[in-house]
């Protein structure tokens, strides 16, 4: 119970902090994303500094702190992936990704973090994103 309890805690505020970081550094915002984007026009490079800024931080962490654990320090193990095949699932899920968020002019991370600001465009993109997660889930299913 009260490692449930903490677990939540962690997660809410590491979800609150990722939140913040977005809204703070501007990746909520669909026109400096698009202008992230835009590599043949007026391409404005802030948000690759975002980026690397986190991995600056996520790396040597990952590297010194988490990996060498012998478990999460809010569950009992690492959940990992062992996928390593770049296949056409991949290859299809990347270009749909690809063209949502350049259709959008937002990642789903900072459309989440946008509901915040009470934006209706928002809760639109994000409930179609839901919807289309459920209707990509039936088609994974039927061919499993």
């Amino acid at each position: 119970m009260f490692f449930n309890l903490i677990s939540r805690l962690v997660a809410l505020g590491a979800g609150l902090l990722f939140g913040t970081g977005m809204m703070v550094s501007g990746m909520v915002d669909p026109a400096k994303v698009i202008g992230f984007l835009d590599l043949a026009g007026d391409w404005d490079p802030s948000l690759a500094f975002v980026m690397g800024g986190a991995l600056l931080i996520f790396a040597p962490a990952y590297g010194l702190l988490i990996r060498r654990r012998p478990q999460p320090l809010c569950t009992t193990e690492f959940h990992l992936s062992q996928n390593k095949a770049i296949d056409g699932r991949l290859m299809g899920g990347s270009v749909l990704f690809g063209l949502g968020w350049g259709i959008a002019g937002i990642c789903p991370g900072p459309a989440v973090t946008s509901l915040s600001g009470g934006s209706f465009e928002m809760l639109v993109f994000v409930v179609s994103m839901i919807f289309g997660i459920w209707v990509s889930s039936l088609f994974t299913k039927k061919r499993e």
